[in-house]
């Protein structure tokens, strides 16, 4: 059984700057709630309990979110307001949550390689700490079911448009049974004439911890970087690894337009904003018309 997760956000959100200057981009509000508490409630939603977060300068923020906050607390204790309160307190109570320090941005497989000694011989989840991943099924959860039967890597994948596929990690696959595929190799950001197909890694893994000597094998690419994509290709080639098309819908809080569409899609779907927010966007049919017609 897999009880143990990594969720790396040691990066420092460029895209997002100057907000991102003094908070990290995985503490900006997805409505009322940061980005990473999302994440972290989709893995306890999957039966992860033990979770590694690698963070890195400027990220202290994170780690006081997740702790507990005693004065705030007798605050809302004396001013009657219970129901904060038990949001509040909820927040230190969801998991054994670790921080562990990623002490230079060398991408996503050195990150999670920050993680090894936590982890041991385990296999473990892997949630991207800036993606926002929401379905009947926790994301994770549906790649542990698949896990559960063959007892090897896997992926989760979402189809992609051919224009976007310069974008993701698209894998090469052969079809197995409903959603599941067998990966037969990988490719980091291809063109759309190199893509094998138009699978996209989409954020959560489940890895087994031969990866980390794999990752050591691996050499840095652009900017020094070493590559979890690289990692898994060597993995392909002694073992199967496998990925699962998810049933959810996953919302990229990286960029500017994806933090505005998912603070839009989950606002339509809370029970206290929905309504006045949809007749909002009603009312600015004729504006939003306009500027999608505008190049």
């Amino acid at each position: 059984m897999v009880h143990k997760a990594v969720i790396p956000a040691a990066g420092f959100g460029t895209r997002f700057l100057p907000a991102t200057k003094s908070q990290p981009k995985e503490m900006l509000p997805v409505l009322d709630t940061p980005v990473i508490q999302y994440v972290v409630e989709e893995a306890v939603a999957s039966g992860i309990t033990d979770i590694i977060m690698v963070i890195g300068r400027g990220k202290r923020a994170i780690e006081e979110h997740f702790d507990r906050s005693f004065e705030l607390e007798m605050e809302l204790e004396a001013k009657g307001k219970r129901r904060e309160l038990e949001r509040i307190r909820h927040i230190s109570n969801l998991a054994n949550i670790h921080f562990i320090w990623q002490r230079q941005m060398l991408g996503l497989g050195d990150a999670i390689r920050c993680a090894r000694h936590h982890v041991g011989d385990e296999p473990f989840a892997v949630l991207l700490g800036d993606t926002i991943v929401s379905g009947k099924v926790p994301a994770t959860r549906q790649l542990l079911n698949v896990f559960a039967h063959c007892n090897t890597s896997v992926l989760a994948l979402e189809e992609v448009s051919t224009e976007r596929v310069s974008h993701y990690g698209i894998v090469k696959a052969e079809p197995l049974k409903d959603n599941v595929v067998r990966v037969l190799d990988l490719v980091e950001k291809p063109t759309p004439e190199q893509a094998p197909s138009n699978l996209a890694v989409a954020s959560r893994y489940v890895l087994t911890p031969d990866i980390f000597d794999l990752i050591d094998q691996v050499h840095p690419g652009k900017h020094g970087e070493i590559q979890i994509t690289d990692a898994l290709r060597l993995q392909t080639r002694d073992k199967p690894i496998h990925g699962c098309r998810i049933d959810a819908r996953r919302m990229d809080i990286g960029n500017t337009l994806g933090f505005l569409k998912a603070n839009i899609l989950l606002g339509l779907e809370h029970p206290g904003l929905r309504h006045d927010l949809a007749v909002f966007l009603q009312s600015q049919g004729k504006s939003i018309h306009q500027a999608a017609s505008e190049q």
